[in-house]
């Protein structure tokens, strides 16, 4: 018997808990992860954005695909499905907060780290990620405790509401959309860049066109950012382009020239990213919708790169209703996050010149 992590949001938590709880599904990117999980092994479900424990679902039979509705009316994303039995499900009132300390201290991927970093997230980045057995195990006898006599971690209406997406209907579908409140960023400068911000997403920049080299892209980076890139990435021969190799209008390429970091193989741009530079993260999600407005047919892989900590930010921002309603798709559905972290864990990676691009989806997140 093993043990997999299986996100929810809010969202998808409250729709689940009103179903009849014997299935669960992932998204098709997720397919060849869910061809490892057996019968008789157990999903550790975890809610994000309250970073909440909330239930052990026990698999009784091998995943399907199934396109009819499950937790929504209609155009549900999650076709690759499991039928599973509810060890337990907790009501919101009862899910486990993981930053709890008896829950810190004894899990092996959150155990010695500090409450406020991030070092430990990469466990609970995606579903269908494999466990340690020993954590699996903890968690589902905690979880069991907590069901017939735990404590109480109440959460009110108004603000679970609040997490919850709402849902607008497209010429070819319904898409979950956020409409962000107001907050602190709204008191801060953005147009004054922080230096260490600009320090950070230079060094970010430079991992992500080290990577893209050893998998064999040729690299573009803006102009005005080469200067302080380079300080810390030293291209091989003509790895970094001088001139975008295709032919877009004038609007498309000024779009193109200023996106942070481009991979291009032959013609052709195959992923894009936008590091976060201050404390708005507006700027680099506008570009990515400006490009997708003015070439809706180009096939590219977008991603959002910031610290895990605005990961939160970064998925609100994306869901906008504005950008819901784009020619191609909406944002949420071509624009992933990929955090910091991950990216130096990609870098880190012993075989890297020997993966494919492909990989980087083993680390992005999508908006729920």
């Amino acid at each position: 018997m093993s043990y997999y992590t299986n996100l929810f949001s809010p969202e998808t938590y409250q729709a689940f808990s009103e179903s009849d709880l014997g299935v669960t599904g992932f998204r098709t990117t997720q397919q060849a992860h869910a061809k490892k999980v057996n019968q008789g092994d157990r999903f550790v479900c975890y809610m994000t954005k309250l970073s909440r424990w909330i239930g052990i679902l026990e698999v009784t039979g091998e995943c399907y695909i199934d396109e009819s509705p499950t937790f929504y009316e209609e155009d549900d994303p999650f076709v690759v499905r499991f039928p599973v039995q509810p060890k337990v499900w907790l009501p919101r009132e009862k899910c486990i907060p993981i930053h709890e300390q008896s829950i810190w201290d004894n899990l092996s991927f959150t155990r010695g780290n500090d409450t406020n970093s991030s070092k430990w997230t990469g466990v609970v980045r995606r579903s269908l990620n494999r466990m340690v057995d020993e954590d699996g195990k903890f968690l589902e006898s905690l979880l069991l405790s907590q069901e017939s006599n735990g404590i109480e971690y109440p959460i009110a209406d108004e603000e679970f509401r609040k997490l919850v997406a709402s849902r607008v209907r497209r010429a070819d579908g319904v898409v979950s959309v956020t409409v962000p409140k107001n907050d602190d960023e709204s008191d801060v400068d953005v147009s004054l860049p922080r230096p260490d911000a600009i320090r950070k997403s230079s060094h970010i920049q430079a991992v992500l066109a080290r990577c893209g080299e050893s998998m064999g892209f040729k690299i573009w980076l803006p102009r005005s950012d080469r200067s302080s890139v380079l300080q810390e990435w030293a291209p091989e021969d003509q790895s970094l382009i001088d001139n975008l190799p295709m032919n877009y209008d004038n609007t498309t390429l000024q779009t193109i020239e200023n996106i942070d970091v481009l991979w291009i193989k032959g013609r052709s741009i195959i992923r894009a990213f936008e590091v976060e530079h201050t404390t708005a993260i507006y700027s680099g999600i506008l570009r990515m919708a400006d490009l997708l407005a003015l070439q809706p047919n180009m096939d590219i892989k977008l991603h959002i790169v910031a610290p895990e900590d605005r990961k939160r930010k970064v998925f609100e921002e994306i869901c906008r209703p504005v950008f819901s309603f784009l020619e191609r798709a909406p944002l949420s559905m071509c624009c992933t996050f990929l955090s910091y972290d991950a990216i130096e864990e990609l870098l880190a990676l012993k075989h890297i010149s020997h993966v494919s691009d492909s990989i980087l989806d083993e680390y992005a997140e999508v908006a729920e």
